[in-house]
């Protein structure tokens, strides 16, 4: 990447003015703590239900929803913003969605009741998608060869700050209360958003403006490899959120009984399995992604029975989570790089496929904190192992 400010022009684009930005490897990084910082505010509220449900004078399972508006939050501002990566000035338009962000994190630090903090969550999450607009960035500039381990180096980030987000949040959450987890949120974005988005190029495209938004439902059509991968992703992120977001809910009720604080550090499980996404990443550049996302599914099949045994026994707890979440980031890496060269128009087609997993996981979100309300742990773990038979099964057979 150039280290100096240049102009290009590429055939049928606005001439192409870079920023001057860091060498290639710091700007790798760069973009990986940001996504890390960025993602964990989707997933704020999940280590803190119980703090919620205190504040508000409700029961934690009342306020369980509030994880799923997130979630929903995401997937809706990923409809409308990732596909301006096609079309849009990038450095621009990650600066106004940083600030916007920033706000609504802080509203939702000043929430009076339940309703307002999920109204501030919902901004702050369809904002938040600063990730899925670097990543096609990314892949665009990686040599072929080495594709899905630049790839996998922002999804090592992503996922960092998906599972720090439960470690670190219920940590602060139980010291200083949940409301200043969300104005330190605000902080962070802040200053990593607006940092990222000085170094990124400054382009000007030509064309509507949401032409890959009306363009989704043909990219998807032409393209059977990119709906496979949106339904795979679906599937598996799906049988993810529905146990881990109620997760704290078994572990700080009477099965486990444990505070809010010690029961964030169980992430750190989840924490360890981040290291598969280099390995991921190696492995669909040598093998191929579909059979990385076999042995992904495979992994995933296996978590769902010992996520069931470790309502009662904490040993096949941990072993479920980093199982669920090693197959999680190995299925993300193959199915987001094969989305990602599916088409012509990486960044519409990675909105096909973030939004499948985010609608996916939200579903099955909302589900999994009912079930939780209704048929206890047992009626979680049901949901999972129904999502994944649903992402495996209607992509089993070809069109």
């Amino acid at each position: 990447m150039p280290s100096a400010t240049m102009t290009t022009r590429r055939a049928g684009q606005a001439p192409v003015r870079q920023a001057r930005t860091p060498a290639p490897g710091l700007f790798l990084t760069l973009i990986a703590v940001c996504s890390a910082v960025t993602a964990a505010n989707i997933y704020l509220a999940a280590p803190l239900l119980s703090l919620m449900a205190d504040d508000f004078g409700s029961a934690p399972s009342a306020v369980a929803w509030i994880a799923s508006v997130a979630q929903l939050g995401y997937a809706v501002g990923l409809l409308f913003f990732a596909p301006l990566g096609d079309s849009a000035n990038r450095r621009r338009l990650v600066a106004g969605l940083t600030l916007v962000t920033t706000v609504a994190l802080g509203a939702s630090a000043a929430a009076p009741g339940a309703t307002a903090l999920a109204v501030a969550m919902f901004v702050a999450s369809a904002t938040t998608v600063i990730p899925q607009l670097l990543v096609p960035l990314v892949a665009e500039r990686a040599p072929a060869d080495r594709r899905a381990r630049h790839v996998a180096a922002v999804i090592a980030g992503l996922f960092t700050g998906i599972v720090g987000a439960r470690v670190l949040g219920g940590l602060a959450g139980q010291a200083f209360g949940w409301r200043w987890v969300f104005a330190g949120a605000a902080l962070l974005t802040l200053v990593l958003g607006l940092a990222t988005s000085l170094v990124l190029p400054s382009r000007r495209r030509e064309g509507p403006l949401f032409a890959g938004l009306a363009a989704l439902p043909s990219v998807l059509r032409h393209s059977p490899d990119l709906w496979r991968a949106c339904l795979r992703q679906a599937g598996m992120f799906g049988a993810w959120s529905a146990l881990w977001t109620a997760l704290s809910l078994l572990l700080t009720g009477p099965a486990y009984g444990l505070s809010t604080a010690t029961a964030g550090l169980f992430g750190l499980f989840g924490l360890t399995a981040s290291a598969v996404a280099p390995l991921a990443g190696g492995f669909v550049d040598r093998f191929g992604a579909a059979r990385v996302v076999r042995s992904a599914y495979l992994l995933a099949a296996v978590s769902v029975p010992l996520f069931w045994l470790g309502g009662h026994a904490s040993a096949a707890l941990f072993a479920a989570a980093i199982a669920i979440h090693a197959a999680l980031v190995a299925s993300h890496v193959a199915n987001q790089t094969l989305a990602l060269t599916a088409t012509s128009t990486p960044a519409t087609a990675n909105t096909a496929y973030v939004v499948a997993g985010f609608a996916g996981g939200a579903a099955a979100s909302a589900l999994g904190g009912a079930a939780f309300s209704h048929f206890g742990w047992s009626g979680v773990c049901a949901v999972a192992g129904l999502w994944l038979v649903l992402g495996w099964g209607l992509t089993s057979v070809r069109r």
